[in-house]
């Protein structure tokens, strides 16, 4: 026998969930004064504290999504370090910038290096030989230095390039979509 009770409509009962999940989400991130009261950012808390570095609006936003990454893909150690420092000289959004760095995690490194290499590859010159300057050291440095100029030099400027194209973009579409975005909806309060 088939279900006699009337099928709920699906937004109806997905309402609640939703506010629930963003209720539980918003009680576990962290905000902007537990952020700030943490030991290790006493040097830098009155580079950091303005509030105007934590306020979601659309440049802010743009410029710290574009800051982390930049510094998230360019580079392999301390992105999230970096890239607060960028956001705070640029007057990007700082929680932004750092959630951005994790453009570049473990699943995406390999990906995103190979493509990289093969960007730097084919932006250099071929003729790009500069080992026979280090011939006159020793032998296991003179390798390094050629592996270096021959492999590094092409993934450096790849990833530099990648870094570039991903921060413009990520501007980009901040921009754009931020304009799209419904207007009854007033965005997030900071902290």
């Amino acid at each position: 026998m088939p279900n006699s009770r009337p099928a709920r409509p699906f937004s109806k009962t997905w309402r609640p969930r939703a506010r629930l999940a963003g209720r539980r989400l918003r009680q576990q991130v962290p905000t902007k004064d537990s952020i700030l009261a943490t030991p290790f950012l006493q040097p830098v808390r009155p580079y950091i504290s303005d509030d105007r570095l934590w306020a979601l609006e659309r440049h802010s936003v743009a410029r710290g999504v574009a800051m982390g990454l930049f510094m998230g893909v360019l580079l392999p150690v301390a992105q999230i370090l970096f890239a607060v420092a960028g956001a705070a000289l640029v007057r990007g959004h700082i929680a932004i910038s750092a959630a951005c760095t994790l453009i570049t995690n473990p699943l995406t490194v390999p990906p995103i290096y190979l493509l990289a290499y093969e960007i730097g590859g084919s932006v250099l010159p071929k003729d790009l030989n500069l080992a026979p300057a280090w011939t006159g050291a020793q032998h296991w440095l003179a390798q390094a230095v050629h592996w270096a100029l021959t492999h590094g030099m092409p993934l450096m400027t790849g990833l530099l390039v990648l870094a570039l194209g991903s921060s413009l973009l990520g501007f980009a579409a901040v921009h754009l979509l931020w304009k799209r975005a419904p207007a009854g909806r007033a965005p997030l309060p900071p902290g």
